[in-house]
């Protein structure tokens, strides 16, 4: 085996992806290679190759992977909430995901480095639809269920970036959960007042 450590079927591969996730969320993704993987591994510099393509290819798992694991942290946040506080829920859950593992949000939501891959489009939508799914179970017959959809999106993915840019502390005080708490409560008040709907 080349010098390769003994791994079992499929074993590699999943090692490879948790190494992954490690150096991302430490370096992000230019500390990332298969190169730096296979020493991490112990296994031969070409045994990553039976596995991924390139780096790119890797890339792709790793963001199929993290929106996996993102729609179902939304799943278990609307499931978890108390009625009719399921989109603040799903918020908070979204911005503590993304500031547990920058690394891994950036490679999610940055700039593409990623290909075109079944997976990794079907984990993506399977996300979204969590929060897609709640909103259709609010919104009146007439409303554009999508766009509000797109809407609560951007507002836990802006307070997100805000946050790992270091621009929220320049507005607010307390402790980040306390902050994260303040603004989706506030926000989603305000977009689900009856006011807002005239």
């Amino acid at each position: 085996m080349d010098g390769d450590k003994a791994y079992h079927h499929g074993t590699l591969r999943r090692t490879l992806l948790e190494d992954a996730a490690v150096l991302l969320n430490e370096g992000g993704q230019d500390a990332l290679s298969l190169r730096a993987l296979a020493r991490r591994a112990g296994v031969s510099p070409r045994a990553p190759y039976r596995h991924f393509a390139d780096k790119e290819a890797l890339l792709t798992a790793l963001a199929a992977e993290a929106f996996a694991a993102f729609g179902e942290a939304l799943a278990r946040a609307d499931a978890a909430a108390e009625p009719g506080r399921e989109l603040e829920a799903q918020a908070i859950a979204y911005v503590r995901f993304g500031l547990e593992a920058p690394g891994r949000f950036r490679l999610m939501f940055g700039p593409r480095r990623v290909v075109a891959d079944e997976e990794l489009a079907l984990a993506k939508q399977g996300a979204f639809g969590v929060l897609q799914a709640r909103v259709d179970v609010l919104a009146g017959a007439n409303d554009d269920s999508r766009a509000q959809a797109v809407g609560y999106w951007s507002l836990a993915h802006g307070l997100t970036v805000l946050f790992l840019d270091g621009r929220v502390r320049d507005e607010l005080d307390g402790s980040e959960d306390e902050i994260i708490q303040r603004v989706t409560s506030a926000t989603l008040r305000v977009a689900q007042s009856p006011q807002s709907s005239r």
